[in-house]
C-alpha cells in the first residue's frame, strides 16, 4: 500500500506522463474532480471534457501523438491536513522538449504546481492545480497559443 505522499506524487508523475503522451483525454480524467487555474490569469477550467479541450487548443502534438517533451518534476513537497483527508503539494516543473529538424533539445519552460488533493475512501485525487510559469525558452514548438 503506498504512503499518502507516494500516493499523491504518484498523482503528480501520472499528470506529467499523460501530458508527454498526447493524452489529453487522460489528463481530463485525471483532473475530473480539479478545477485548473493559471497565475496571472482569471480563467478556471472544470470538468474532464473542458480540460481536454484546453490542452487540446493549447499543445502542439506531432505526428506521433506527442508533443515531442518530457515534463520533469522535482522539489515535490506534500503536506497532510490533521484530519488526513486532505493535502496540498507544491511542486516544480521543467518541461525539455526536442522536436527533430525543427529544435534541438533545450528546456522551453519551467514554473511551480500547487497542487490541492482529496481522499475517497483510500484513494486520493486532484481537487485543485494552480499553474504558475516562471521561466519561458523557444514555446513556438510546443505551444499553440502564446502566454
Amino acid at each position: 500500500m503506498l504512503t499518502t505522499r507516494d500516493a499523491i506524487c504518484h498523482l503528480i508523475y501520472s499528470y506529467a506522463e499523460r501530458i508527454d503522451a498526447g493524452d489529453f483525454a487522460g489528463i481530463g480524467a485525471l483532473l475530473a474532480h480539479a478545477e485548473i487555474t493559471f497565475e496571472g490569469y482569471d480563467t478556471t477550467v472544470t470538468g474532464p471534457s473542458a480540460i481536454e479541450a484546453l490542452y487540446t487548443a493549447t499543445t502542439r502534438r506531432y505526428e506521433d501523438g506527442t508533443p515531442r517533451t518530457k515534463h520533469v518534476m522535482t522539489n515535490v513537497m506534500v503536506d497532510l491536513a490533521d484530519d488526513e483527508e486532505s493535502a496540498t503539494s507544491r511542486s516544480y516543473f521543467t518541461v525539455l522538449q526536442a522536436v527533430p529538424g525543427q529544435l534541438a533539445l533545450q528546456p522551453v519552460i519551467a514554473g511551480r504546481y500547487v497542487d490541492r488533493f482529496e481522499r475517497i475512501g483510500s484513494s486520493w485525487r486532484f481537487v485543485a492545480m494552480h499553474v504558475v510559469v516562471e521561466l519561458m525558452g523557444d514555446l513556438s514548438s510546443h505551444l499553440l497559443t502564446e502566454i
